[in-house]
């Protein structure tokens, strides 16, 4: 194996690369459909069911070569309750140094790591200075409290000596930017300022120590396709988002895919001797109808107030939250609680996966919610849904099971696109250090 061989594997989650060109065609995003033309795109498939179409799984089959029937990981958070065999701990085993930030839905299971910032959702160990395990868990709160709550004073903290530590007056610029549009009403420009400084800190970090294998996940591209794709100067379908929402003239997927495409040249420029793997896991096509995502403000507070008890609440992405019930009576009792949850048209609020002594539950209700509109559990009437729950957004964007792949070993060849398997990606990264993937089927594996 060549010790001199690095890669970089940046992982823009579910960004749309026919947008990406579409932009293109009007003159923006040079760097990005520079490298397409170069090098070419890879369609990557992997599920086919819409409801198995989720990043957590998908992002998983890339980190383990495994499909979801054989990794069996279905949720947010629950890679933590598999022993999966995943890129960085594999390669690290062959003697490969390796560093990681935000990857979704992984596992800090590395001995020696340049550095493992987990994701916002996932509970795993950080490897890294105090102040990045100060980021990490700055990152977690400021992504799991968004729809509402505001940064507290020790997240902030630590985000601002990140910045002072990792950014330069490049970066000092787009934040302020970013953060002085969130503050004339642009509050969509927040979610640039995590994705920005996790870069420069990935950047940094890897220009430092020198792994062999580092991979960034940025996903507020993903977060602002699902809510405002609609806005964008490329979509060209019948939808627009209401005005009270957006302003028609904002286009941020625009701003995103323009801040990625910045951010590819300046890893171009900064670590010009890594190879460029550039990944999304899927995509997001614009959905077709209208639907509405809220999630509970206090989501302790709301359980109690329907009657269940006994319980520990996790918030996780959007809707969804995970109760830990204590038993599987218990359990059970609190599920019946929020299956028997209706709003008044007669929509039921939640869909619940009960798993024995825990629920994974996501608030479902699509509808607009009008002040004094309310809801019924069982016999019981509460009034004004609406004081309990937080707007979240409009659904823009749906899940598409093609990913994209852009590789800068490869040379565009003026054929269709290549097309394969999403599971072969850690094989290709193996092949790079001149190695062989091969690892065992997991025993957990679904049947």
């Amino acid at each position: 194996m060549n010790e001199q061989k690095k890669l970089f594997q940046l992982e823009l989650n579910e960004i749309n690369f026919d947008f990406v060109r579409r932009y293109g065609e009007l003159g923006k995003l040079p760097n990005l459909n520079r490298l397409i033309d170069r090098h070419g795109l890879t369609e990557t498939i992997s599920e086919s069911r819409y409801e198995e179409l989720e990043p957590w799984i998908q992002w998983v089959t890339a980190h383990t070569g495994l499909t979801l029937k054989e990794h069996g990981v279905f949720r947010l958070g629950d890679i933590v309750d598999h022993e999966l065999c995943q890129i960085w701990e594999w390669l690290e085993d062959r003697g490969v140094s390796v560093g990681a930030t935000s990857p979704m839905n992984a596992k800090n299971r590395t001995r020696n790591a340049a550095f493992f910032l987990p994701d916002p959702w996932t509970e795993t160990k950080v490897t890294g200075s105090s102040l990045l395990q100060q980021v990490v868990t700055a990152a977690s709160q400021a992504v799991n409290e968004n729809s509402g709550s505001k940064l507290n004073p020790k997240s902030a903290a630590a985000l601002t000596r990140a910045v002072l530590r990792y950014c330069g007056a490049r970066e000092y610029a787009q934040l302020a930017s970013y953060i002085g549009q969130a503050l004339r009403g642009r509050k969509w420009a927040l979610a640039l300022v995590l994705d920005e400084l996790l870069a420069a800190i990935t950047i940094s970090e890897t220009r430092s120590k020198r792994p062999g294998y580092v991979s960034l996940f940025l996903n507020g591209g993903a977060h602002l396709q699902h809510h405002y794709m609609f806005n964008s100067s490329v979509y060209d379908g019948p939808h627009r988002n209401p005005d009270w929402l957006i302003a028609r003239s904002d286009d941020p997927i625009l701003a995103v895919y323009h801040q990625y495409d910045r951010l590819v040249g300046r890893i171009e420029k900064t670590l010009p001797d890594y190879r460029l793997l550039i990944a999304t896991g899927l995509h997001q096509d614009p959905y077709p109808d209208e639907c509405y995502y809220w999630r509970l403000s206090d989501h302790a507070a709301f359980l109690d107030e329907i009657g269940c008890e006994s319980f520990t609440v996790q918030p996780r992405m959007s809707r969804d939250f995970l109760i830990e019930a204590g038993g599987s009576a218990n359990a059970a009792a609190i599920q019946r609680r929020l299956a028997a949850a209706t709003a008044d048209d007669g929509m039921p609020l939640f869909e619940v996966d009960n798993r024995g002594n825990t629920l994974f539950v996501m608030l479902t209700y699509p509808k607009d919610i009008s002040i004094g509109f309310g809801f019924s559990v069982d016999n019981r009437h509460f009034d004004n849904l609406r004081r309990r729950v937080n707007f979240v957004a409009i659904k823009n964007g749906e899940h598409d099971g093609i990913g994209y792949l852009l590789d800068t070993a490869e040379n565009a060849d003026g054929k269709e696109r290549r097309r394969i398997e999403l599971s072969a990606l850690p094989a290709r990264i193996a092949s790079h250090f001149d190695l062989e993937w091969n690892i065992p089927k997991p025993l957990n594996a679904v049947a």
